[in-house]
């Protein structure tokens, strides 16, 4: 008889909570476990596990996590966690504001699986809602700014600040490598820009920037619009000074108040970047925002991050993609001049819809209202005997306090209101579209008035205009057709269904990305994102109110430290890249230290993800490849050699585990200590670590530092391209260099903290209790459950598609990981088929591909994860096997080479419903090649979609009729 499960135990007492999460989240049942099992020749996971995974790095015990929680149990605690946060009416500003969420938008989209659950848009034609949606966002930030071309976003300002100096540099070839910073930017800009100069090897001179000197050594100049302490400042002659001196001029610009003041472009600037928070988007102690970035068609191939451009299918219709890839890291690796991988997506998304159910009249009001509330305060305050200065502004007040500011927050503090304080007597207020009249009232009575001052009066004793004519806007924004025809709750809410209805998501069926791991994400985990109690916490709010946000913070970090290991944790890196950048930057601080600064030399395998080499190009590294052998896995001799020839200036060595190719590599403690015998740090990527938590750990392998990304192992939802969080772990000689923050300084900064990577001191921190949900209601015995099936599930998978194609690499006994690989080079030869009819014949079988070509050109990457039951893995395995058997009457002659069922995917409902139909296959073979279909039939919105098109005829904004016709 067969011990009890750590999972049984936890679950053997009959007064346990019946509402457990375990096997709510693990998609095989007891029962499906047992018959894979038996396909794949294992007695128990156990011996799978035994099979797959080198005993020597095996976990000997358990996580010391408690036992899985019940679903209603956990939300409760996390509940009582929420209410230890102080929700006060915040005007601190300095880039994160009080918004509305309109609920058409926050109930369809924010909320909505169809929307979250979706991948990064890489299989454009089952991705055309969220790709016009996040089109719309590019349109309404190049409107805004006055720019020719915006990227799909950023993770948040101050990262889109630094990636628009790298942009500059970059621009200049290299030639040029100081940067001149405004110091009227707000100061988590700053300081990030600082960390990644210092990084890249750039001169930041941090100056008034109106009167600095710029030289031929100057690649650009960044300024603040309003500057962060509200001032509106004309930058048109340092334009001209700048492009007289051939420097390029970056503006950090709030959107809002571009609905009023002249667009960037209009006065000179060459690069705008910003933060999209205030539409629509809740503070979320932090994040996740959705920065920004927008530039002129000239610099486009410079520009980071993802771009969604505009092409045709094979019918002409109009369709969309990420336009020009060859710019991104994954394809340039070590010639990139950023990492930028996941983005900002969904939030995106949101802010673009924010506009597109406003509208330009509705942004233009709220500007107005905004303004006009700021212009009677700053009346109300002067009347009081404050000073506000003399410059213009457009939602913040600097103020000179006529008295002492330290009782002016007291006071404030006892109505329930944050101000900024600079430190030296005077005090910030910026306001936005949640302030009513009353709210102003307040805020007059903490500067002492002791009696209600009439607001509309106090507007009406301002002298002059809303603005100086110099600022004001003259340009046109948002005239699409898209910002000026959903303004009713009815047709927004068509709108956005229509969009979703193109897109495949986990609510229709399986997505099996191979190091992407498309798991569920539960409900009870999404719940508290939208809570005002974590939604609305601003993240420069007092210590004292953010209580709950900073345990739940200190929480994860203990839960993500017992997992993987190592002891200290930093939950700052907004996606997996900033992670792996991080996760450097600390290494390298650690040798500085010891007096090795010169070790600067990354050993990166060949077959890592491109954000690897990337990431350390931007850390200032030097990156030397490291060969694979004939099995997928690291070449030891050839990584002892390369160890060996950088001795005295090796600093790490990046690698994956379980390996890119799908395998435990066995020989991987082997590998950690070469690296450390030659003086260098083992950084282990956690793409994979779907297969590690509760089975084994990275610290226990070798490894000193390890990222980990939320949003795959740990449930925060892909978002359609981001939200991401990517937490470093680290071994305790590194703690002491955990990112830090110039305004609050996170919980987990070392003592010689590093510079901040991400404009928030606890990075997305909004979206935090998603994982902290996840882990607490699997408990140690889930989480080694979820492993277990994971790679059960992709064994199972192997050995049903390996009848059928090759796979490309096995570790141990011929088993895999978590993921596999399915070699299809051969039918390009044997029948003119090449990876890309596989993936798109896929999405007439409702399924989105495997990752194509990667890490190997020509295959496809299959990860199933554990929340797939095994009817949807068999039914998965049934399209792929009926394609192999579509491919192979090709090979036989029985199919044309050049018009078949793969050749003509996608299928569409326009082209299968024609009149017309000139196919040698029918209708039937073409949309419902499976039983299955006719009751769950996914239709793509669009045929194939020529890229090479697409790229060539360059259009990055909402398409017009009359482009459209050009």
């Amino acid at each position: 008889m067969s011990r009890p499960s750590a999972l049984d135990a936890c679950a053997s007492s009959v007064l346990g909570p019946t509402d457990q999460f375990v096997h709510r989240h693990i998609g095989p049942s007891d029962e499906d476990v047992a018959d894979m099992l038996r396909e794949i020749g294992c007695e128990s996971l156990d011996d799978l596990l035994h099979k797959v995974i080198p005993d020597s790095i095996r976990m000997a015990g358990e996580l010391d996590l408690p036992c899985p929680a019940g679903e209603h149990e956990t939300i409760e605690r996390l509940r009582a966690i929420a209410e230890k946060n102080v929700i006060n009416r915040s005007y601190i500003g300095m880039g994160y504001v009080g918004t509305i969420t309109p609920p058409v938008i926050a109930r369809n989209v924010l909320e909505n699986p169809g929307w979250y659950t979706q991948y990064t848009p890489y299989q454009a034609e089952i991705a055309q809602g969220r790709l016009e949606a996040l089109l719309n966002f590019q349109t309404m930030i190049s409107d805004l700014t006055g720019m020719e071309i915006a990227g799909a976003s950023l993770l948040d300002e101050a990262t889109a600040a630094a990636e628009a100096m790298a942009m500059c540099v970059a621009i200049h070839r290299g030639k040029r490598t100081a940067f001149i910073v405004d110091t009227g930017c707000h100061p988590q800009t700053i300081a990030v820009m600082r960390t990644r100069a210092g990084s890249m090897g750039f001169d930041l001179i941090e100056t008034d920037a109106m009167d600095a000197e710029i030289t031929d050594t100057i690649a650009g100049v960044l300024v603040q619009l309003p500057t962060t302490d509200g001032r509106l400042v004309h930058y048109e002659s340092l334009a001209e000074r700048a492009h007289g001196a051939g420097a390029l001029v970056v503006c950090a610009a709030d959107l809002l108040a571009l609905a009023m003041i002249e667009a960037p472009g209009s006065w000179g600037a060459d690069i705008v970047v910003g933060s999209a928070q205030r539409f629509g988007v809740p503070m979320g102690f932090g994040g996740p925002h959705a920065g920004y970035l927008a530039t002129s068609s000239t610099h486009v191939r410079k520009m980071p991050g993802r771009i969604v451009g505009v092409s045709h299918d094979a019918q002409g219709n109009t369709a969309y993609r990420l336009t020009i890839q060859t710019r991104e890291q994954h394809i340039k690796r070590d010639r990139a001049t950023s990492n930028i991988c996941t983005a900002q997506a969904l939030l995106a998304i949101m802010a673009g819809m924010y506009a597109v159910y406003h509208g330009p009249k509705g942004l233009r009001a709220i500007a107005e209202r905004t303004n006009a509330l700021t212009r009677a305060l700053a009346v109300g305050l002067q009347r009081l005997g404050h000073s506000i200065g003399d410059d213009p502004f457009f939602d913040t007040l600097r103020v000179r306090v006529a008295g002492d500011a330290a009782k002016v927050l007291v006071k404030a503090a006892a109505l329930g209101i944050n101000l900024r304080d600079f430190g030296d007597g005077s005090l910030g207020i910026t306001l936005d579209e949640t302030v009513t009249t009353e709210d102003v009232q307040d805020i007059l009575k903490t500067f002492g008035a002791d009696v209600e001052m009439d607001i509309d009066a106090l507007l009406s004793d301002w002298k002059g205009g809303a603005l100086p004519a110099e600022f004001e806007r003259t340009t046109e924004y948002l005239t699409h057709p898209v910002f000026n025809s959903y303004h009713s709750e009815t047709e927004m809410l068509r709108y956005l269904k229509q969009l979703e209805n193109k897109d495949l998501s986990l609510a229709h069926s399986m997505i099996p990305l191979g190091s992407c791991t498309m798991k569920l994400n539960a409900t009870s985990e999404m719940l508290p994102v939208t809570w005002p109690k974590f939604a609305n916490l601003h993240p420069f709010a007092p210590k004292e109110q953010t209580r709950g946000s900073r345990e739940l913070c200190r929480l994860l970090e203990a839960q993500l430290a017992e997992i993987t290991g190592l002891p200290a944790v930093s939950l700052q890196p907004n996606s997996g890249a900033q992670g792996e950048y991080a996760g450097l930057l600390v290494i390298r601080s650690y040798l500085n230290m010891q007096g090795q600064g010169h070790r600067n030399v990354c050993l990166i395998p060949v077959s890592s993800h491109g954000t690897n080499p990337a990431s350390a190009i931007i850390a200032g590294m030097k990156v030397v490849a490291v060969r694979s052998n004939e099995r997928g896995e690291i070449d030891v001799a050839h990584l002892r050699e390369m160890a060996e020839m950088h001795k005295d200036d090796l600093a790490a060595l990046m690698v994956t585990y379980p390996s890119t190719h799908g395998v435990f590599e066995a020989p991987i403690r082997e590998i950690c200590d070469i690296v450390h015998e030659f003086g260098g740090q083992v950084y282990m990527d956690g793409a994979n670590m779907n297969a590690q938590v509760g089975v084994c750990r990275p610290g226990e392998i070798g490894a000193d530092v390890c990222h980990l990304n939320l949003h795959k192992t740990f449930c925060i939802p892909h978002g359609g391209g981001g939200p991401g969080v990517g937490p470093i772990a680290v071994a305790e000689h590194l703690a002491p260099f955990l990112p830090g923050h110039p305004v609050t300084n996170p919980g987990s900064a070392g003592a010689s903290a590093i510079g901040p990577v991400s404009a928030a001191p606890e990075g997305s921190a909004g979206i935090l209790p998603i994982s902290w949900v996840y882990i607490a209601m699997m408990g140690a015995a889930g989480l080694k459950r979820a492993s277990q099936v994971a790679i059960l599930n992709a064994n199972y998978m192997a050995r049903r598609l390996g009848e059928y194609y090759d796979l490309v690499y096995t570790g141990n006994d011929d088993r895999v990981a978590h993921e596999f690989i399915l070699d299809c080079r051969p039918f390009e030869k044997s029948a003119g088929i090449r990876v890309d009819d596989l993936a798109k014949r896929l999405m007439d079988y409702g399924f989105h591909a495997p990752t194509m070509s990667w890490p190997v050109a020509g295959t496809l990457m299959v990860e199933p994860t554990e929340s797939e039951s095994k009817a949807e893995l068999d039914r998965f395995c049934d399209a792929m096997i009926s394609i192999r058997q579509e491919i192979a009457e090709i090979e036989r002659g029985d199919a044309d080479r050049e018009i078949n069922v793969l050749k003509g995917s996608p299928h569409t409902v326009e082209v299968v419903g024609s009149d017309t139909w000139d196919r040698p296959y029918s209708r039937q073979r073409a949309a419902w090649p499976a039983r299955w279909l006719h009751t769950r039939k996914f239709w793509p919105a669009v045929g194939r979609i020529d890229n090479p098109y697409g790229d060539r005829n360059l259009m990055c904004s909402c398409p017009c009729v009359d482009d459209l016709a050009e």
